[in-house]
C-alpha cells in the first residue's frame, strides 16, 4: 500500500460503513463514504481525485451496487478502479451478476478485517503492476 491510498465505501448500513472505516483508517487508508448508489455516483462525478478502490454493497435503496459497478466500469475515466462487491448474498447467481457488471471481487458480510484488507491490497497492487 502506498501511504494515503483512498477507498470509497458505499453501504446504506451506517454500522458497516463505520466498521470498514475503522479497519481501513487504522491501516493508513483514507476513507470516503456514501450511503447509497446515487450518492456514490455523485461523489465520483464531482471529485478530481479518483479513489484507489471502491467497496460497494449490493443491496441498497435508490440504486443498487450492481448498477453502480456497471456505471463505473463503463466510464472511461473510472473503469480501472477495482470494485469489490460487499454483500450478505454470495451465491453463484450473485457472483455471476457481479461478474457481468465487471466486479473485481466479492467479499461476504460479515467480513473479517484480515480478509477485507487482503482483498483490498491485492486489487490495489494489481492496478499498479
Amino acid at each position: 500500500m502506498m501511504k494515503g491510498d483512498s477507498i470509497l465505501v458505499v453501504d446504506d448500513e451506517e454500522d458497516t460503513v463505520e466498521l470498514a472505516r475503522m479497519v481501513l483508517e487504522f491501516e493508513g487508508y483514507r476513507v470516503f463514504s456514501a450511503n447509497n448508489g446515487q450518492e456514490a455516483i455523485d461523489f465520483l462525478k464531482t471529485q478530481d481525485e479518483k479513489p484507489n478502490l471502491v467497496l460497494l454493497d449490493v443491496l441498497m435503496p435508490k440504486m443498487d451496487g450492481l448498477k453502480v459497478c456497471k456505471w463505473i466500469k463503463e466510464n472511461p475515466h473510472l473503469k480501472e478502479i477495482p470494485v469489490l462487491l460487499f454483500t450478505a448474498k454470495v451465491g453463484n447467481k450473485d457472483r455471476i451478476a457481479g461478474e457481468k457488471v465487471g466486479a473485481d471481487a466479492y467479499i461476504a458480510k460479515p467480513f473479517s478485517a484480515d480478509d477485507l484488507l487482503g482483498l483490498i491490497q491485492t486489487h490495489i497492487d494489481k492496478t499498479r503492476s
